[in-house]
């Protein structure tokens, strides 16, 4: 596709778009875009989408957002952000009104971007024969800090103690780091949680991942409880995806939110570590990873040091306070425009970084830096901007709020920032839908419901896929915790019903085998990799119709007085009733 180059004319593609037969806001409503970067390059919109869904308009937009020109979509870099302003002029040519700060369609989202030296930060572990075992960055290591008050960061040999899971759940009543103290130690703990290790469904959620298997709470608790550093064993199996995920992920530039202690309460130094240098690490201080991995399950397990095992780093880490944005369009309703229906995609990946030789087995090998993020997640925006298109043609009581978020893949950033400063009330969102990840397998028999049996939303969705002749069937990996790792969890904790709806896997041509096996290749050769790239030869049928589900639903929301709830008993229930309360 042709480049843009549109320093000028950015401001005239997002005030304008270029599609005279779409209706527009007001002008007097247009807004600018949101400081555009000195030579930004944009995409030109489409011309030929129509009000239907179609597999056509969907792949328009996929192969857009994931061309070479932005750069991957990073946050904060003049290219990403030039992806968000493309989606803001996209919203405008639909037709949508804008949803952000100051009459624009962007919310300001003020974060920072961490860059390590990788030639002068370092992890190395002091062994009890008096040698050192230094790692190697991105081959058997990957560090960061979310501290962003310091360029130079150092700590002294400290000891190494493993902490089972790290996790400290006193409604399951479990705690890891019960009856000890943490300040100046290193902690090291297994990925995921027990009842993922165990199945049992009596324990925490059995097998599906619940928030304490998340990298994010272990981190996080790790700080609470005073460590110096947290380190995460990763194993491919618990935390649902390969050694290269990790590397390509946390490498190179991280972003956070601004946090207003400067991020002084976090450890000075996160990161993970690959299972065979914990073995190692394991069988120097004289123990038994395996053997330790099993008693970790168990509940009373006691966190056992590594003796004779000290880690010790440096970071030296280039910070630059740089905003990115949340991108919110609306359709307001003509009944009760003050209640919300809400969809969210969010626009980000992992932008450009230097990478090793990859490529597929049988493949040629090939240097690419660019991570385009095709399916995760060019297609969740396409959906959106797709059935924003078609909802423009409907007469609706409630309105309508496309929500296309920054920073998911550096945490969920944006969506929790927008839970924290919502444009509109989060009691007066009704329910939400949140698209990620659509994989173009083709037509398939079913929909994959993540995080099955939360809320009414369900139900729903399989009456409309009754008429499909299809059928919802829970997450195949619940021990993945996808649940936990897209967006819609920023606002079902704070009580909104969100529904989180996938592809199926049983393949109408090829059945589930097939399925499964595109969804394997997927996960082993493209997720988070630079080959997650479009392609024209893509079969977006099954997409069109999984994509005109998640529109019905939405649609007979706005189109009705329904307040669909979480099921009795969920755990984000009684949050609601709080918020509906108004407390």
């Amino acid at each position: 596709m042709k480049k843009l180059l549109a320093a000028a004319s950015l401001l005239a593609l997002v005030a304008c778009g270029n599609k005279e037969s779409a209706p527009a806001p007001d002008a007097s409503t247009t807004p600018p875009a949101a400081e555009p970067a000195s030579e930004a390059l944009l995409m030109p919109l489409p011309d030929n989408t129509v009000p239907e869904i179609t597999a056509a308009d969907l792949a328009t937009r996929v192969k857009v957002l994931a061309d070479d020109t932005f750069e991957g979509r990073g946050p904060g870099t003049p290219v990403g952000e030039a992806a968000a302003a493309w989606i803001g002029a996209e919203m405008h040519r639909i037709g949508l009104e804008p949803g952000g700060d100051n009459g624009t369609y962007f919310q300001k989202v003020d974060m920072v971007n961490q860059t390590i030296d990788p030639e002068s930060s370092y992890l190395t572990f002091d062994l009890p024969d008096g040698t050192k075992r230094p790692t190697t960055l991105k081959e058997d290591s990957v560090i960061w800090t979310k501290r962003q008050n310091a360029t130079q960061l150092s700590f002294d040999p400290s000891d190494v103690v493993f902490v089972g899971y790290g996790v400290d759940a006193p409604e399951y009543d479990w705690n890891d780091y019960a009856g000890q103290d943490w300040t100046g130690k290193t902690v090291v703990m297994l990925v995921n949680d027990p009842g993922y290790a165990t199945e049992d469904p009596n324990l925490f959620k059995g097998k599906a991942m619940t928030y304490y298997g998340r990298w994010t709470y272990k981190f996080e608790e790790a700080a609470r409880q005073g460590a110096t550093a947290a380190i995460v064993i990763h194993e491919t199996e618990p935390a649902s995806y390969g050694w290269a995920v990790v590397s390509n992920s946390w490498s190179g530039a991280q972003s956070d939110l601004v946090r207003a202690n400067g991020g002084e309460d976090r450890t000075m130094l996160e990161g993970w570590i690959t299972r065979d240098l914990a073995v190692e690490l394991f069988k120097d201080a004289g123990l038994d990873f395996e053997a330790l991995k099993d008693a970790a399950k168990t509940r009373g397990f006691k966190p056992v040091p590594l003796t004779g095992i000290k880690a010790e780093g440096e970071i030296k880490q280039t910070i630059e306070p740089v905003s990115s944005r949340n991108v919110v369009g609306i359709l307001p309703g003509k009944k009760t425009p003050d209640e919300y229906v809400l969809y969210t995609a969010h626009w980000d990946h992992l932008g450009k970084k230097p990478i090793e030789k990859t490529g597929a087995p049988g493949e040629d090998f090939y240097q690419d830096q660019i991570f385009n993020g095709a399916v995760d997640n060019a297609t969740g925006v396409s959906a959106l901007l797709e059935i924003a298109e078609a909802m423009k043609t409907q007469d609706l009581d409630r309105s309508v709020m496309f929500l296309s978020v920054t920073l998911e893949e550096s945490g969920l950033l944006g969506s929790e920032y927008f839970a924290e400063h919502p444009t509109v009330p989060l009691n007066k969102i009704v329910a939400g839908i949140n698209m990620d990840g659509a994989l173009p397998i083709g037509r398939t028999k079913d929909m994959t419901v993540i995080g099955y049996g939360a809320s009414e939303l369900e139900d729903m969705l399989a009456d409309y896929l009754k008429g499909q002749g299809r059928v919802i069937k829970p997450d195949p990996k619940p021990q993945a915790g996808s649940f936990y790792r897209s967006d819609h969890i920023s606002l079902s904790k704070r009580g909104v019903p969100m529904l989180y709806a996938d592809g199926g896997e049983d393949k109408i041509d090829g059945g589930i085998a097939a399925g499964k096996a595109m969804a394997q290749a997927y996960n082993e050769l493209r997720y988070h990799k630079p080959m997650d790239e479009y392609s024209d030869d893509w079969d977006m049928s099954g997409t069109q119709e999984d994509i005109t589900a998640l529109y019905t639903v939405g649609l007979e929301i706005a189109q009705s007085d329904k307040w669909p709830t979480w099921y009795p008993g969920n755990e984000f229930e009684a949050v609601r009733k709080k918020s509906l309360a108004g407390n």
